[in-house]
């Protein structure tokens, strides 16, 4: 794949049409917090059908689980063509609404689909798929960081057939209005040690007693995207809000779950980022044509130029990237985490970097609110710290690399 298909294009502008109608007049609300993302997403889910395909594809696909068949990959991959075009449209408008939707389905529902019984898929994933639920993905805690497991602290106990939960998570987007929310906790068996201890993931409901959601939280970027702690203080939790409703690793551990989506969520700043891209060269291309300085368009400045120069080798590399992504998922070889790791570092910096650029470019201007690409550098600065920071990105590339060296000897 080296260019978007003609499907890929007519979604493309009919996206560029309901971001000018719908999310450029409301920005200020979203940025401020005075419009949550959810309804705007709801109302794109409507006016794209995107409500009514997925409602429809979970039906056939649960369909096809109770006769013991396998999910249809064409669908699937179109799925993904069409999600690809819309995140990156998206991300170059609002980054926060994308962050928004991209947890509650790419994290949330998507959790539960790889790793649900049938009942627990009948439960939640109609309701999340189609946005009429909001998910969040809870695994981030004050003291652990990028040590996601094994500075966990968040700890679940048995209590007969149920178990007990307490702890705290942090950082979780969609947090403070999540309806359905996936939570990483470690099993304390009394004899484990903490490190080592089994992580459990459980899927709970806004409401339930002893579980809390905190207020969103005042953030450098992302400000449509509501982010916020949660607490939990002995929530009792039936055996059927284990995901897999089993124990056993490889099945119900969540630390293979978390790192499958590890690898979707890097995998997705690189679209994010390209959308980013996008929008700050197109701006910077229109505002290098119209303003002038000393008689003359800045366009015509050797150093403007190399920016511009600069803005679009970006643009090519990361979009060569998510091509890549798109194409190995239809031959039925997707990234590893490594690789899905070396993506988010590149994208993420180069998101970031063409940001500041742009910024520069324009000046005083760049430093305003009034002119967009000052909240893109504010938006863009967050790729290089969540879905694992870049610094750990660089541990996940070279433990692929030395595993690879050593495995090909």
């Amino acid at each position: 794949m080296f260019e978007w298909s003609e499907t890929d294009l007519m979604i493309r502008d009919a996206v560029r049409g309901f971001v000018d109608k719908e999310i450029r007049p409301k920005l200020d609300e979203l940025e401020s917090g005075e419009l949550p993302p959810y309804p705007v997403i709801r109302k794109l889910f409507a006016q794209f059908g995107i409500d009514a395909m997925s409602e429809e594809a979970v039906r056939k696909s649960l369909a096809r689980e109770r006769a013991g068949e396998s999910a249809g990959e064409s669908e699937e991959n179109a799925q993904d063509s069409m999600m690809a075009v819309l995140i990156s449209e998206l991300s170059g408008v609002s980054l926060g609404l994308v962050s928004a939707l991209g947890v509650s389905l790419g994290l949330g529902a998507a959790t539960i689909r790889a790793r649900g019984t049938l009942a627990q898929k009948e439960r939640w994933l109609a309701d999340l798929m189609t946005m009429r639920k909001v998910a969040s993905w809870a695994i981030t805690e004050p003291d652990s960081g990028s040590d996601a497991f094994g500075g966990m602290q968040t700890t679940v106990r048995r209590d007969g057939d149920d178990y007990i939960l307490n702890g705290q998570k942090t950082f979780i987007t969609n947090g403070p209005y999540a309806d359905v929310v996936i939570v990483y906790a470690k099993l304390d068996d009394g004899t484990t040690a903490k490190r080592d201890r089994k992580v459990l993931t459980f899927v709970l409901d806004s409401g339930m007693p002893g579980f809390t959601q905190g207020k969103p939280f005042k953030k450098m970027g992302l400000h449509a995207s509501p982010t916020g702690q949660l607490f939990f203080d002995d929530v009792r939790l039936g055996r059927d809000r284990l995901l897999g409703e089993t124990e056993e690793h490889g099945s119900g551990d969540g630390r293979e779950s978390a790192r499958s989506s590890f690898t979707a969520e890097r995998v997705g700043v690189a679209f994010q980022a390209l959308g980013i891209i996008e929008e700050c060269l197109r701006l910077s291309v229109d505002y290098a044509r119209a303003r002038t300085l000393w008689g003359q368009e800045i366009g015509r400045f050797q150093l403007i130029q190399l920016k511009l120069a600069k803005m679009e080798v970006a643009r090519i590399n990361v979009r060569n990237m998510v091509f890549n992504t798109l194409e190995r998922g239809r031959a039925g070889k997707p990234p590893s985490l490594a690789e899905a790791s070396a993506m988010k570092l590149y994208a993420s910096e180069a998101a970031t970097d063409v940001a500041m650029d742009a910024v520069q470019l324009f000046g005083g201007n760049g430093y305003m609110q009034e002119y967009r690409v000052e909240q893109l550098a504010r938006d863009a600065k967050s790729l290089m710290i969540y879905a694992g920071s870049n610094e750990i990105q660089v541990t996940h590339i070279a433990k692929g690399l030395l595993a690879d060296s050593a495995t090909k000897r």
